[in-house]
C-alpha cells in the first residue's frame, strides 16, 4: 500500500497523472491513470481526472497498491477481427465473452486470445489489460477498439478522455418514451449497499450523460440508438433503468414488468458504431456491426406483435 499526500505550492498546469508520474516512480502512468479513475487519487477531498490541470493550494491524496505483474498467457480464444493494421485492430465481441480478467476470471478472456493472435500486444498499455483502451460488459456485443502500439494506445486513451471518440449503441428499451429524443443527465457512482453494481443513488456521484433517440416504437417497448457522452461503468444499463424503461433482458438492473413479455435471449444492447481519429493517419475513421441474428430475431417478433 502506498499512502502519500502533496500540496501543489505552484500553478504551473501540470496534469495530474504527468506530476504523480514523476513522484511514484514505482508506478506506470497506467496505474496511476487507473487509480486515479477508480477514486484512490483524490484532488481536495474530490474525484478528479488524469487530465486535471493542477493549481496551487491543491491537495492530492494518494493511497493505492501497487499492482502486480501480469502473468497471463496466451489462449486461442476465437476472435472476430473487423479491421487490422499496425496500429489497431477493430474487434466484433460476441455477448458471453469477457474482455479482460478480473473479478474471478482469470482464462478465457478476449486479452488471453489477443495475446495468442498479436503477441506484440504484451507490451501496450497496461500489463493486465494489454491493448485495451475502453471495454464492453460481458453480456454486450459488439465493437472493440484494440491498440497494437503504444502510441496508439495513448492517443485512443486520449480520445477517449476528451470525449473525441462517437460510440452508438442500439438497444431494445421497456415500455415507450414521452420524448422521442433527449438527454439523460443522472450522476452515477457505486450502489450504496451492492458494491458490485452501480446506482444514481451513490456517495461519490460523477457525471454521466446519455443522449437517446427512439428509432421504432412497439406495443411494449422501444428500439433506441444510444449515444453515451461519458464512458462510466454500466451507465446506458443504470441510465435506462433509472428512467423507468430498463434494457429488455437486463437480469441485473431490470425489472419485472407484466406488460412485456419474456423470453429474451440475452441483454438487448449492441455497440454497432464507432467513430474516432485513426491514431496514425489523424483521419476520422467509421465502423459498423450489424445487429447479431440473436437480436435481429427478437426484434422481428417485436415488430410482429400488434401496437
Amino acid at each position: 500500500m502506498i499512502e502519500k499526500k502533496f500540496l501543489i505550492d505552484r500553478a504551473d498546469n501540470e496534469r495530474l497523472d504527468l506530476f504523480l508520474k514523476s513522484r511514484l516512480l514505482s508506478f506506470t502512468r497506467t496505474q496511476i491513470q487507473r487509480a486515479i479513475e477508480e477514486g484512490e487519487i483524490l484532488v481536495n477531498k474530490q474525484l478528479s481526472k488524469p487530465g486535471y490541470k493542477l493549481r496551487r493550494g491543491d491537495l492530492i491524496e494518494v493511497r493505492i497498491w501497487k499492482q502486480p505483474e501480469s502473468q497471463l498467457k496466451p489462449e486461442m480464444v476465437k476472435l472476430e477481427v473487423l479491421y487490422e493494421d499496425a496500429q489497431i485492430l477493430i474487434i466484433n465481441k460476441p455477448d458471453g465473452l469477457v474482455v479482460h480478467p478480473g473479478a474471478g476470471i482469470r482464462t478465457g478472456t478476449l486479452v488471453h486470445g489477443l495475446l495468442y493472435y498479436y503477441p506484440e500486444i504484451a507490451s501496450v498499455g497496461s500489463p493486465d489489460r494489454p491493448g485495451i483502451v475502453h471495454r464492453l460488459d460481458k453480456d454486450t456485443s459488439g465493437l472493440l477498439i484494440i491498440a497494437r502500439t503504444q502510441p496508439a494506445y495513448q492517443s485512443l486513451r486520449q480520445q477517449f478522455e476528451d470525449r473525441r471518440v462517437k460510440k452508438i449503441y442500439l438497444a431494445l428499451a421497456v415500455g415507450k418514451f414521452k420524448e422521442k429524443k433527449g438527454l439523460i443527465d443522472l450522476p452515477l457512482g457505486r450502489h450504496l449497499r451492492h458494491r458490485e453494481k452501480i446506482s444514481v443513488s451513490t456517495r461519490k456521484p460523477r457525471i454521466a450523460l446519455t443522449h437517446y433517440e427512439v428509432l421504432e416504437e412497439f406495443k411494449n417497448s422501444s428500439f433506441l440508438a444510444l449515444n453515451p457522452i461519458t464512458g462510466r461503468t454500466h451507465q446506458l444499463r443504470v441510465h435506462l433503468s433509472a428512467t423507468g424503461h430498463p434494457i429488455v433482458g437486463d437480469r441485473r438492473y431490470g425489472r419485472s414488468n407484466k406488460r412485456h413479455p419474456v423470453g429474451c435471449p440475452r441483454l438487448f444492447l449492441h455497440a454497432w458504431r464507432l467513430s474516432f481519429q485513426h491514431p496514425a493517419s489523424g483521419q476520422e475513421v467509421e465502423f459498423e456491426s450489424p445487429l447479431p441474428a440473436d437480436l435481429l430475431a427478437w426484434l422481428k417478433k417485436e415488430r410482429s406483435r400488434k401496437n
